[in-house]
């Protein structure tokens, strides 16, 4: 009897590993490993598999430069015009959906207005939902319209901001919302911020289009859309800006 148990406990082990192997085969199988990618040689630089929005020479991957109030000098892009030309943002040439961004600003060195007056601007994912810009050091304002709110929708965790004039940056993880044939919201957009390398936005679910006087509401679109940095009347100044496409979300 006893030479049978043994038997019998070496068949049990022997099939409890085989399944075990089989259950790593087939996950090995099941899962492919990501691509390796370059990750730049400096910090915030962009990756191989990046594309360069700008990059301090000219506006090749923006719409339409030469009918806008905008200017480039020693490696920066930022507004220029008179007082009469208003809110002239800048936009992509192509559209994107999910995506990470990189951009880096430095508002205003000077120091004029205070509130929403200081180094205003804003990215907009889409045309549609903003990440603001502002120059939040030592200048209190309504705190889901500060730097890196999602305006009117999000305080960011922690406010990061540099001095006036300093060089900062935002990394923006964006994956788009997805409609329906006939226009209804599926599954919403979320966002997550690093703001000079903390995480001020964690996987935020947007409540829909950016709006300054109304609550935020979807309104079906496009699955790509350019991406569109905002003209609000300060002139803030911007370089390094690449975007990675990312694959789509189940």
């Amino acid at each position: 009897m006893r030479i049978v148990s043994v038997i019998i406990t070496v068949i049990a082990v022997a099939v409890i590993n085989l399944g075990c192997d089989s259950m790593v085969k087939k996950d090995a199988v099941a899962l492919t490993p990501p691509p390796v990618i370059d990750p730049g040689q400096e910090c915030g630089q962009p990756p191989a598999n990046a594309i360069v929005l700008f990059d301090g020479k000219d506006f090749s991957q923006w719409q339409s430069p030469e009918s806008i109030v905008w200017k480039i000098q020693d490696g920066y892009m930022e507004v220029a015009r008179t007082e009469k030309d208003k809110h002239q943002g800048i936009q992509t040439a192509r559209g994107f959906g999910d995506c990470q961004l990189h951009v880096e600003f430095a508002t205003p060195s000077e120091v004029i207005g205070e509130g929403q007056g200081r180094g205003n601007s804003g990215v907009f994912l889409m045309g549609q939902y903003e990440v603001q810009i502002l120059d939040s050091y030592n200048n209190p304002t309504y705190p889901d319209g500060q730097a890196g709110a999602i305006y009117k929708q999000s305080v960011p965790m922690f406010n990061v901001c540099r001095k006036p004039g300093q060089w900062q940056a935002y990394d923006i993880v964006f994956r788009r919302p997805h409609f329906d044939a006939k226009g209804k919201l599926v599954k919403p957009a979320v966002v997550t911020v690093l703001h000079n390398g903390v995480v001020i936005q964690d996987n935020f679910i947007l409540q829909g289009i950016t709006y300054h006087a109304e609550s935020p509401k979807y309104i079906a679109h496009a699955d790509k859309l350019p991406i569109m940095l905002q003209d609000h009347g300060n002139p803030t100044r911007f370089r390094n800006i690449w975007v990675v496409e990312l694959p789509e979300r189940n």
